[in-house]
């Protein structure tokens, strides 16, 4: 399974980007993923995790900002991200959970200048 992850860049703050995920393989049968964020010096940490029951969760810091959603039919999930703020800086990574076994996305820096 790989997953490729990908639409980061360079935006103001206040700005907008959505990441896409594209998976190599069906994703309509799992209902566990996400995508995290890695910034410099700091723990990777959860941006917005998928589970099992269904359930959407936000981190406090990207709520009414960041939006989830996926195609299945396109195996692809993505991240809207508005109203950027320089702390959003980051490598983003998706993560989906296929047969119990999490697989990562090579990550897409994005970089939010003030």
């Amino acid at each position: 399974v790989q997953l490729q992850a990908s639409g980061g860049g360079l935006v103001q703050a206040g700005g907008s980007l959505t990441l896409s995920c594209a998976a190599s393989r069906s994703i309509g049968y799992i209902s566990s993923m996400g995508w995290y964020r890695q910034a410099p010096g700091k723990q990777r940490e959860l941006v917005v995790g998928i589970t099992g029951a269904g359930s959407t969760n936000y981190a406090d810091s990207v709520k009414d900002r960041f939006t989830f959603s996926r195609d299945n039919a396109k195996n692809m999930v993505y991240l809207r991200m508005n109203n950027l703020k320089p702390e959003d800086t980051a490598v983003y990574y998706c993560r989906m959970d296929f047969y119990g076994m999490p697989y990562w996305g090579k990550g897409t820096q994005v970089t939010v200048s003030s």
